[in-house]
């Protein structure tokens, strides 16, 4: 499909997708998200905001934050209740218990050990402001 005159398509192959999370310490949170999950720390900006790396994906930490003239009725805060998700990250592994184990030992915290659905193993764990990740294998 391609645009109208005078505009572009979009996607385009040079456009990138960053992942944004509200975080309550950018700090804490860049330890985690390296330590836990292996991100690679691209760029830090005063304590208030971290780009990192995770799986060739941009990964953006930012505190919370009043609205800005560009985003004029929308406040930054990390989630208020971790038992309430509204998104999620999904890492598609080979083996679920094999990354749980290593996750786990790395000090990730996780709400179960991993289930069997028939079809698909997976197990669930937080970063430190409740952002919710998911462990999955296709059985």
């Amino acid at each position: 499909m391609t645009g109208s005159a005078g505009s572009a398509d979009f996607p385009t192959p040079d456009v990138e997708l960053t992942h944004l999370l509200v975080v309550a310490d950018a700090d804490a949170s860049r330890r985690w998200y390296e330590l836990v999950l292996g991100a690679s720390l691209e760029r830090a900006y005063g304590g208030t905001s971290v780009v990192m790396k995770l799986l060739g994906q941009w990964l953006l930490l930012v505190t919370g934050g009043e609205p800005t003239a560009d985003k004029p009725t929308v406040t930054f805060a990390p989630p208020p209740d971790a038992d309430t998700a509204s998104a999620e990250m999904i890492f598609g592994v080979p083996d679920c218990r094999a990354a749980y184990e290593t996750l786990h030992e790395r000090g990730a915290e996780f709400l179960t050990a991993p289930v069997d659905w028939g079809g698909e193993v997976r197990c669930f764990l937080r970063d430190p402001d409740g952002h919710l990740f998911e462990l999955s294998q296709a059985t």
